[in-house]
């Protein structure tokens, strides 16, 4: 179930080395696309070659994504540095001056293995990919707990897909990817890659990875800097689990929701760009808990709590991590157009058309808005903390987009700006499960509300005068008080 021949073209006979195609799945660890070219390597006794390479013209490529993959490059190269296994990690220096690398690499390789995902501009590139090579490209799913072509419709609701998730996992979970599929790398020489891709795209220095000067030269949008003080790479991603495990996970049920604790786990940049697994995530928790598969006795009845044999907290969390995470890759997977408006269910789409006329008051701009320049001081808040810190904290990014609903002059707008800002200064965004969030405020996953409300129609309603009554969020304002 996570691995899928992408093309038609068979194995090349007398290939030189099996070539994985490292692109949303960036890590030397907990990942079965990795173990699987690893496996098909130590079968024909192949060396491995690694090839991560960073375009300059992805969506929203600006200094702050760009930075967070490149500390993740530096940190593989350290550690396959002296190794057999041959990395190559490349950084597009203009634009489209990348074009015929892969195609350049996988003309001497036996295979080609790579990173399935349902989300953001994956599936087209891999279907381009495919079409151009003439040679096996298999593409191995490492999104999560449950593969993402495993359920074969897309779920309406969190509870239907817990059924599911409640039904399935006790076999799932006998299957996980290694934690360290590199201590036993292949038992060959190193391979020999052609003389013309070392000259054409010649691979990034560590110093060009750890410095700014590259950074500053590429043609990417450094209006969008680097967050201070956060680092990309699997080493800090577990820095960070570390931490939450230590001082979050035990009061995550009672204080996640509260904008002034720090009780969430602020692992969705690291989960975003392939740096952490959930798999490693979920062993964290388990041993924290001292849980055992053997403890596991789910009801199948889609109930949130109580079925996995662990505290409030651990649940709570795992609810987050697994169904609502992984519920939004099953909608990228299965959901045409998961990320636009016809996506939303009927009746969230005729209500919100239904009040798409009426009176607003105030409206703001696409430009007021990303300067926070609103006359609500929380919200003002929570989006200088996006633009700032790269994040918004989970329970105000929900406030955050019903504001936006409220102040823009139609519905369909509303949902334009919430994905532009989101995706241009989200670390998590441009995730189905940043988009899945979103396509909530608008109904997604939620249900028919009442009062029938102007604006909103019936679709949950939320303002910032309630959100300062269930929690405090004084010193959170002052924090972000611009």
């Amino acid at each position: 179930m996570r691995i899928r021949t992408a093309n038609d073209a068979g194995p090349r006979r007398g290939g030189a080395y099996v070539l994985y195609w490292m692109t949303a799945t960036r890590r030397l660890v907990w990942n079965f696309a990795l173990d699987r070219a690893l496996e098909i390597a130590r079968e024909g006794s192949q060396p491995l070659v690694i090839l991560e390479a960073l375009r300059c013209d992805y969506p929203w490529a600006s200094a702050r994504f760009h930075r967070f993959v490149m500390d993740g490059m530096e940190e593989h190269r350290a550690a396959l540095s002296g190794s057999n296994v041959t990395y190559y990690p490349y950084v597009e220096p203009s634009l489209g001056a990348g074009r015929g690398l892969l195609e350049a690499m996988a003309a001497r390789a036996s295979v080609v293995v790579t990173d399935d995902h349902p989300g953001f501009f994956y599936p087209r590139m891999i279907a381009a990919a495919a079409a151009r090579l003439d040679v096996t490209l298999e593409a191995v799913d490492s999104c999560g707990l449950v593969p993402v072509r495993q359920p074969g419709v897309a779920f309406v609701t969190a509870h239907s897909f817990r059924r599911r998730l409640q039904r399935s996992l006790p076999e799932l979970l006998a299957v996980r990817p290694r934690p360290r599929p590199l201590s036993r790398p292949p038992d060959t020489g190193k391979a020999r890659l052609p003389a013309e891709v070392r000259r054409r795209w010649a691979a990034v220095t560590a110093a060009e990875l750890r410095g700014d000067a590259l950074l500053d030269r590429l043609p990417i949008d450094r209006s969008v800097p680097p967050v201070p003080g956060v680092t990309g790479g699997t080493a800090a991603g577990r820095r960070v689990l570390k931490r939450f495990v230590r001082s979050g996970l035990p009061r995550y049920a009672d204080e996640s929701n509260r904008p002034e604790s720090e009780a969430t786990s602020g692992l969705s940049p690291w989960l975003h760009f392939g740096h952490l697994s959930p798999h490693e995530v979920f062993a964290a928790v388990t041993r924290a808990e001292g849980w055992t598969p053997v403890s596991l006795s789910p009801p199948a009845d889609g109930r949130r709590r109580g079925w996995w044999g662990m505290s409030s907290d651990a649940e709570s969390f795992l609810d987050q991590i697994v169904t609502w995470r992984e519920l939004g890759h099953n909608a990228a997977a299965r959901m045409p157009d998961y990320d636009r408006w016809k996506s939303l269910p009927k009746w969230a789409r005729e209500t919100l058309g239904a009040h798409a006329g009426d009176p607003r008051e105030p409206v703001y701009s696409l430009e007021r808005l990303e300067e926070a320049e609103t006359h609500d001081p929380l919200w003002n808040a929570a989006q200088r903390q996006l633009v700032t810190g790269g994040r918004i904290h989970n329970y105000l990014r929900m406030l955050w987009g019903k504001k936006i609903l409220e102040w823009s002059p139609t519905p369909r707008e509303a949902l334009a700006v919430m994905l532009h800002l989101n995706d241009k200064y989200a670390l998590d965004g441009r995730d189905p499960n940043s988009v899945s969030g979103i396509f909530w405020i608008l109904g997604r996953y939620d249900r028919p509300w009442g009062p029938e409300r102007p604006i909103f129609g019936k679709i949950r309603y939320m303002s910032s005068e309630n959100t300062a009554r269930k929690f405090p969020v004084k010193r959170f304002i002052e924090r972000y008080a611009g």
